[in-house]
């Protein structure tokens, strides 16, 4: 109950915070982790109609974006995969304070096309152990959060010495997706939210893997203190909080943070 009214408490404050400095219409430059890239459409296209503001999206790694906004790259809101990039950042005094926000839990999934005689469903991970599997795509877990709770899940399981010799990376998610898609790949760890998308719904079977595998994939954003639009960034953050925005993320097997 006290951890429950902390969070309440908590988001009243933080709902404070952003409107304490006002909107106005502009475009607002959002870097986003890929795994993030069919549930933002929605959320833009919804926010932009809503709101008048225009919003341009960059995708790729949190790795990458964390090293480029380091180097200045001229971002409004940040959005990881993992919260550890945006603590970086907060150390390193790079966001406005306080906008550390906790948005979105994820999860991670084994992947196959439906022509695949590998049945994902049945074997679940000992899929990957399949004579037929001989590469398995996960992110680059050097600078994708996502790679690196799918290397988590393979040692939990005891097979990662058995199967390493069949990884091939991708720089992120959504290459490590098409890489699967293609046939490039007999299997991939991906993101439950690619795995819910139109392009691989209607392609392909998953298991999802357990969350006590690998690390929780809680994901943060923050507002950078370099924002040229920090108004439109807070007004975003804010109808992320929204139900209407809430129901698009969970769609895409997205949880908040604390259900």
């Amino acid at each position: 109950m006290r951890k429950r009214s902390i969070r309440s408490l908590w988001g009243v404050s933080f709902a404070l915070l952003l409107y304490a400095v006002p909107s106005w219409a502009g475009e607002t430059t959002i870097a986003a982790a890929s795994n993030l890239s069919f549930a933002f459409k929605e959320v833009i296209s919804s926010f932009e109609k809503k709101t008048g503001d225009r919003v341009k999206l960059s995708l790729g790694s949190s790795g990458n974006f964390y090293a480029q906004i380091e180097n200045g790259a001229p971002f409004d809101l940040f959005f990881s995969a993992d919260v550890e990039y945006p603590k970086k950042l907060e150390g390193a005094g790079l966001i406005e304070p306080g906008t550390l926000y906790r948005y979105a839990i994820g999860r991670i999934v084994v992947w196959a096309p439906k022509e695949s005689p590998v049945d994902v469903g049945k074997l679940e991970v000992k899929a990957l152990l399949e004579g037929s599997v001989k590469k398995i795509a996960i992110a680059n877990p050097k600078h994708a959060p996502y790679g690196r709770a799918a290397v988590e899940a393979m040692n939990h399981f005891n097979l990662y010495d058995r199967v390493k010799d069949k990884l091939v990376f991708g720089e992120n998610v959504s290459q490590a997706a098409q890489f699967v898609e293609s046939g490039a790949a007999e299997l991939g760890i991906i993101p439950l939210s690619l795995a819910l998308a139109p392009t691989l719904k209607e392609r392909g079977r998953y298991w999802e893997v357990p969350e006590t595998a690998h690390q929780p994939l809680e994901q943060a954003a923050v507002i950078l203190k370099q924002a040229k639009n920090p108004g439109g960034a807070r007004a975003f953050l804010l109808f992320l909080q929204e139900p209407e925005a809430q129901k698009m993320m969970n769609k895409y097997g997205f949880t908040a943070p604390g259900r």
